[in-house]
């Protein structure tokens, strides 16, 4: 079983993730997109996601922190066990708890708002359920640590080389196993949102507008002709009446 899961599975889901992105780009452009909801809702909407947007994206930036740089990087650079520790569940903590508060209001903002409930997709609901899944799972994994102390699991010496060994096509499946429930937990619940990542609304996170930064400036021209030379200039709209011929 370990094999299957730590071994057998991980490429399984990249597999399905690629072909799963080929294929909506090819057949469903239309459907990649959010399927923006702003128009009937906006309050809560503001509040919450930018709570989850940034918060996920620490999250991001500490998963790819703590699983691909190895621990002999950081101790050349001089940060400690402690220091990383200390630092990873500080930021951790603070970044999955928005994340969570973010995705929670974006779920009591799409059960009570009507229009947007009504446009709520079974494939929505299951998107919603994983991803929740996944924050609190992570979120636990912190809690479990914190709590722990010093005796907390290391998974910068299981998870992680387990994580990298995937790269090289030589998975380390006893590193994987020996990490505790709760990561096997987390992993197993990240997998299936890689899985589902593809035929929900989140393959709007590769469409971002970079493009814009590098297109060319839309130069607009007033429809109107330019007034020859020694004529008065059209009354504006805005103008009260006799205010053109005052100015002449």
């Amino acid at each position: 079983m370990d094999v299957v899961l730590w071994g057998v599975l991980p490429y399984l889901v990249v597999a399905v993730f690629v072909g799963g992105l080929v294929w909506r780009y090819r057949y469903d452009q239309f459907g990649w997109t959010t399927r923006s909801s702003q128009l009937y809702e906006s309050r809560l909407l503001r509040i919450g996601s930018p709570l989850f947007h940034f918060g996920l994206l620490f999250v991001i930036v500490g998963h790819v922190v703590g699983l691909v740089i190895p621990e002999s990087w950081t101790d050349a650079v001089g940060v400690t066990e402690e220091m990383y520790h200390a630092g990873a569940l500080g930021i951790g903590t603070v970044a999955g708890v928005a994340t969570l508060a973010g995705i929670v209001i974006l779920i009591v903002r799409r059960r009570r708002t009507g229009p947007v409930f009504m446009a709520t997709t079974k494939n929505d609901k299951a998107m919603y359920a994983v991803l929740t899944t996944a924050i609190v799972t992570g979120l636990a994994t912190t809690v479990i640590a914190f709590s722990q102390g010093s005796e907390t699991h290391d998974y910068r010496q299981s998870v992680s080389p387990w994580f990298r060994s995937l790269f090289v096509f030589q998975p380390d499946v006893d590193a994987m196993a020996s990490a505790p429930w709760q990561f096997h937990l987390h992993v197993l619940v990240g997998l299936g949102l890689i899985l589902l990542f593809p035929f929900s609304r989140l393959v709007h996170a590769f469409t971002a507008p970079v493009h814009y930064l590098f297109r060319p400036y839309i130069v607009y021209r007033s429809r109107d002709r330019r007034p020859t030379p020694g004529a008065s200039a059209p009354k504006r709209g805005w103008d009260p009446v006799g205010t053109r011929d005052r100015d002449r």
